[in-house]
């Protein structure tokens, strides 16, 4: 608890200090990652989506907050951009479902539609908001079945916010930002210099120091995976940093935003082999890798088995505690369904809403390994002891 309040107090001055507590990154002495506590590799990733989004508002820094104290390796999230060019951390296009847009009479007038990934869609887009008015807004939970008790409370937070909450925690903590709808925000935000939506995402985090391959002494110090549902945008980034990337794939109904491709297709051996020389992994939505019929689990399809063998990570998303996104097979227990896809299907992380219920989950079943102290250690333990006593 005492690293939470540390971290929140550092984040009311990044949010409420003035915008120039934004724009440059913490003092090297606050970020000594020699010091702290490494990202765990042993076993899968618990990857906190939108934070800890179960419990608190998604995509807010007390979301975010809640779930490095909870245990989570990475923190996820969406990047959209302002009406003037400003990397926010926002899921949908539309502010409608999470914020109080709709009881804020001054931008009653801001209601557009717009033609989104071949639909169309009504409601106040963040494309038509600079950041400062975005900031005015408050940001409430998604489901009506959560805990509604800090609704209005948060605000939207940007890119550069985000990242230093993961730079500042007391252990590595990874970040797991999304190039989310990059043809939509293309089309409405524009840029200086010809520079695209892609282009400012990856400027953000080498400003911050965020590169390296996987594995790599730099990946290790500032653990990062960027993620996107569009292949063209990670093969573009792809030429900018050589930080490791995930391709996300949607339902089996649903084609690529950017090339119109089809499930089938980019789920194909010839895809993935293709694919894989730009990413070293896969985002599959969980229902499309084991198929459900009747809310009850079919058999697994081999789409993980294939990605293995291409040396492909497997991390599905998402996973909620609530009865109602629970498939029969779990009984209402979502360990059991933590149970089933870790040690069953085998996949190498989870996208979750419930970090501290993934992390207690894993702390049961493949805790840390003991650290075994060798003769020298232990004798030097057993002098401060003594030391300590006045010997």
């Amino acid at each position: 608890m005492d690293s939470f309040w540390y971290i929140s107090i550092i984040v009311l001055v990044l949010l409420f200090g003035g915008s120039k507590a934004v724009s440059i990154g913490p003092p090297h002495s606050q970020l000594d990652v020699n010091h702290k506590k490494p990202l765990q590799t042993f076993r899968p990733y618990n990857i906190a989506h939108r934070g800890s989004n179960g419990e608190l508002p998604e995509e807010t820094a007390a979301a975010y907050l809640r779930a490095i104290e909870e245990g989570a390796d990475f923190i996820e999230t969406d990047i959209l951009a302002s009406k003037d060019g400003h990397l926010i951390c926002f899921h949908d296009v539309t502010l409608d479902a999470t914020t109080d847009i709709a009881n804020r009479t001054e931008f009653a007038g801001r209601k557009r539609t717009y033609e989104v990934q071949g639909q169309n869609v009504t409601g106040w887009f963040v494309v038509d908001f600079t950041l400062k008015e975005l900031k005015s807004l408050r940001v409430k939970q998604r489901y009506s079945f959560r805990d509604q008790r800090y609704n209005g409370k948060y605000q939207i937070i940007t890119f550069d916010e985000f990242i230093l909450i993961a730079l500042y925690a007391d252990r590595v903590v990874g970040i797991y930002p999304e190039i989310k709808n990059p043809i939509f925000i293309n089309q409405y935000v524009k840029w200086s210099n010809g520079k695209k939506f892609e282009d400012k995402f990856v400027e953000t985090l080498l400003k911050y120091g965020y590169k390296g391959e996987y594995m790599s002494e730099d990946w290790l110090r500032q653990p990062l995976f960027i993620q996107s549902f569009a292949p063209t945008s990670l093969i573009y980034v792809s030429n900018m940093t050589n930080s490791p990337k995930v391709f996300l794939i949607g339902d089996t109904t649903i084609p690529t935003e950017d090339t119109n491709q089809s499930y089938s297709e980019i789920t194909s051996n010839a895809y993935l082999a293709f694919i894989r020389n730009y990413v070293i992994g896969i985002g599959p939505w969980k229902d499309t890798i084991v198929p459900p019929k009747d809310n009850v689990l079919g058999l697994p399809t081999d789409l993980v088995a294939r990605a293995h063998t291409l040396n492909l990570q497997v991390h599905p998303y998402t996973f909620k505690n609530e009865n109602s996104f629970l498939h029969f097979n779990f009984h209402q227990d979502p360990y059991a369904e933590y149970e089933y896809w870790l040690n069953e299907i085998g996949v190498d992380g989870l996208f979750t809403d419930f970090t501290g219920s993934l992390h207690k989950y894993q702390e049961w079943t493949t805790p840390y390994p003991k650290k075994e102290k060798n003769a020298e250690a232990l004798l030097h333990e057993i002098s401060n002891m003594l030391k300590d006593d006045g010997y």
